[in-house]
């Protein structure tokens, strides 16, 4: 990524006060860009975007809105689509054609807008949940539409199967440049820690620092995942918008696979806490592995991921303890 192809750029960040979308507006705006956030939580969005609060434009507004699409990608060189309806394990199984239906409108509405509006670039944020539970690990892009998704993720996973579709229809359709990114297991700073929608890491991190003695983790804690820190995945997405806008999806992953057990003997560590640790073997344990082939992103977009596991874990306890101590977790 050059140091002056976002100089001066005016873009536009859906979801850009969420958990991802933040790191993404803050690195933006480091290198220079001009870059307006819609938002429906003004607290949220003033909390997570305080860093870069007087840098940025904020607009209240909803993406199932079409005048409101139309009005925000108007005068904008480049749209990228963050925003997302996405929980933990048992959120996905209890409400998959929520996740399906609000996915797939919003994106729709903000693709049509951006066409409407000829924005020049556009980035569309997958996921590694098109991939289905039968695929091959590590995941080669060319997977993204065999079987069908795994189905504890079925309706995100189509949603974001039928986002990828209409980024390249478009593409072909109406020669729109867009960049296509397949992340998988993000976390970090800002994650969602709410119950219900709180991914692995997070879930985990949050039980024991509220003390629980005995911390039951669902299924055998022996499935692996590769976890991305989210400032690696920024670093990827922007390396897509600059040198990948063919509608070509690219995974942004990591290599380094690690046990559940593992991840959650490394938050012990790191909050200084000692649960007693119960695996709960009549639960699901989802994907034995899950791991995406970076191979395309090292030579398209000269990515690899910078911070381990455990230093990303590290970063991530930190701020949640400075989180606990403002009184915000």
């Amino acid at each position: 990524m050059s140091s002056t192809f976002f100089v001066g750029k005016n873009i536009l960040v859906t979801g850009g006060s969420g958990f991802v979308g933040s790191h993404f507006v803050e690195k933006l705006v480091a290198v220079g860009a001009n870059v307006t956030v819609p938002y429906r939580n003004k607290k949220k969005a003033e909390k997570n975007l305080k860093h870069v609060l007087t840098k940025i434009e904020l607009v209240e507004g909803n993406l199932y809105d079409t005048e409101f699409c139309q009005n925000i990608t108007n005068g904008k060189d480049i749209v990228c689509h963050l925003a997302a309806d996405v929980g933990g394990i048992h959120y996905n199984v209890a409400h998959p054609g929520t996740i399906f239906k609000e996915n797939l409108s919003a994106f729709m509405n903000i693709l049509e807008a951006a066409r409407k509006n000829n924005v020049k670039r556009f980035l569309t944020v997958s996921s590694a949940c098109v991939y289905s539970k039968e695929c091959t690990i590590p995941t080669p892009e060319a997977e993204g539409f065999k079987d069908v998704p795994e189905q504890n993720n079925e309706g995100y996973g189509w949603a974001k199967r039928m986002e990828e579709f209409l980024s390249s229809a478009y593409a072909k359709e109406f020669g729109m440049k867009i960049a296509i990114v397949r992340p998988s297991n993000m976390y970090g700073p800002r994650d969602n820690f709410e119950p219900e929608k709180a991914h692995v890491i997070p879930n985990i991190l949050t039980r024991i620092m509220e003390g629980e003695g005995t911390l039951t983790v669902f299924g055998t804690g022996k499935p692996t995942r590769a976890f991305l820190y989210v400032e690696d995945f920024c670093d990827g997405a922007m390396a897509a918008i600059e040198h990948a806008c063919d509608g070509d999806p690219i995974n942004i992953g990591s290599d380094e696979e690690i046990s559940i057990k593992a991840v959650v003997e490394l938050l012990c560590k790191h909050t200084g806490k000692a649960p007693k640790v119960m695996f709960d073997t009549t639960k699901p344990d989802g994907h034995m592995r899950r791991a995406s082939d970076i191979t395309k992103a090292k030579a398209k977009l000269y990515f690899t991921p910078k911070i381990s596991i455990e230093e990303g874990i590290k970063k991530t306890v930190a701020w949640y303890k400075e989180e606990m101590n403002n009184g915000s977790c």
